[in-house]
């Protein structure tokens, strides 16, 4: 006879446990009868469980459920002040700072603006920006920070890169600097790389694309089977500095928003051709919405600026063969239908696979939307395996 498995009562409950927070989480409030059908667990031990998750602090009573046969109900739900998340997106011109439940509700903002010098102290502006959306909250209860920056972290050196643009965030283990003032973990994650966790986090069903960013800079975030590609130092997807035909070739592209890709689709490169097609603007989303408003007229300019950006995705698409191509940041956002039809008609001249051409779906600020999904996969995975030793 074989011995059985130590331990395997206390799994489990951790197993049912996890999958009734699950559920009350997505479905809830609920009742016992209601939980116990869902989960496939029996009304006795959803019942021992219900109480055992109370007494852990993660559900709470939540009223009664009445007009149903039988005796009435009491409903249970998640408690949202289990644990709090926050996300930061950091630019040169300010950190916005969003605090939230361990329903994903947002309880706290603030945005600080960035002293445009050098010699930034990135951990104190980290805490300037941060203590104010997560004010109220005991210290406990903040389980995880996520910060998105236009850069990404060399995995083997802890540093920063590509983000000579954003003084005093240049330091080795930031992560583990910034994780050791605030006394919750930290991680620093690529911002376009945030925005594709937010393209699935919406419900996105392609697990194979890409991700092209436009604003001030110029990037693009690599999503396969599913799961962010990030490269050997943190620089997958940091397509601004590619060489691409029509632009000079650049030896030295270690400058912020140098390179091919980035000197003829960037947002200086787009301002410069919308206004050589009469279209002004105070920056290049403004011009370039200006043209997309007008169909006859912008027309030749979307197009000139349709075929730069098929000429940099006709590369990636010969490497990587995505299923689907989004297209976001504020300038690409700007341009809207009129220049998503035409890239896509301009890349499908230039490639043998056709990736369809489509603009992103997440409302408000994408970085924040991916820095709290992160945020909240996170502490949710610890904070509901927390209720079984």
């Amino acid at each position: 006879m074989t011995a059985p498995m130590p331990g395997r009562p206390s799994l489990m409950r951790a197993i049912n446990d996890r999958a009734a927070l699950e559920v009350l989480l997505e479905r809830g409030p609920l009742t016992r009868p209601q939980l116990s059908e869902l989960t496939g667990i029996s009304k006795p031990t959803a019942s021992q469980l219900l109480a055992r998750l109370e007494e852990a602090g993660l559900v709470v009573q939540d009223g009664i459920r009445e007009g149903l046969p039988g005796r009435t109900a009491e409903l249970y739900r998640i408690d949202p002040g289990a644990a709090y998340v926050a996300g930061l997106d950091v630019t040169p011109a300010r950190i916005r700072a969003v605090v939230a439940d361990l329903t994903g509700a947002v309880t706290g903002e603030h945005t600080l603006p960035t002293p445009a010098r050098s010699g930034v102290d990135a951990v104190a502006r980290v805490r300037a920006a941060l203590e104010p959306a997560a004010a109220g909250i005991p210290r406990d209860r903040l389980r995880r920070v996520v910060i998105g920056i236009g850069g990404a972290v060399d995995p083997t050196t802890g540093r920063l890169g590509y983000a000579a643009h954003i003084p005093g965030w240049h330091v080795p283990d930031l992560g583990k600097r910034l994780t050791g003032a605030l006394g919750t973990p930290v991680s620093i994650e690529n911002d376009v790389n945030l925005s594709a966790l937010a393209e699935l986090s919406g419900g996105q069903d392609v697990r194979d694309f890409v991700l092209l960013w436009v604003a001030e800079g110029v990037g693009m975030a690599v999503v396969l089977g599913g799961a962010l590609h990030r490269g050997a130092t943190g620089g997958a997807g940091e397509i601004g500095y590619m060489p691409v035909a029509g632009a000079p070739l650049m030896r030295d592209v270690r400058r912020t928003h140098t390179g091919g890709v980035h000197s003829l689709t960037g947002g200086a490169a787009v301002l410069r051709l919308m206004r050589s097609h009469g279209f002004r603007g105070r920056d290049a989303a403004t011009a370039l919405g200006r043209a997309a408003a007008d169909p006859d007229a912008g027309r030749p300019a979307l197009t000139e600026l349709a075929t730069r950006l098929g000429a940099a995705l006709a590369t990636v698409v010969a490497v990587l063969d995505p299923q689907l191509i989004v297209l976001t940041g504020e300038v690409l956002r700007s341009g809207g239908e009129p220049l998503r039809a035409l890239v896509e008609r301009e890349l499908h001249t230039m490639t043998i696979p056709r990736p369809p051409v489509r603009l992103s779906s997440v409302e408000g600020n994408p970085v924040l939307a991916g820095a709290l999904h992160l945020a909240l996969g996170d502490a949710r995975t610890e904070v509901f395996s927390s209720t079984t030793p």
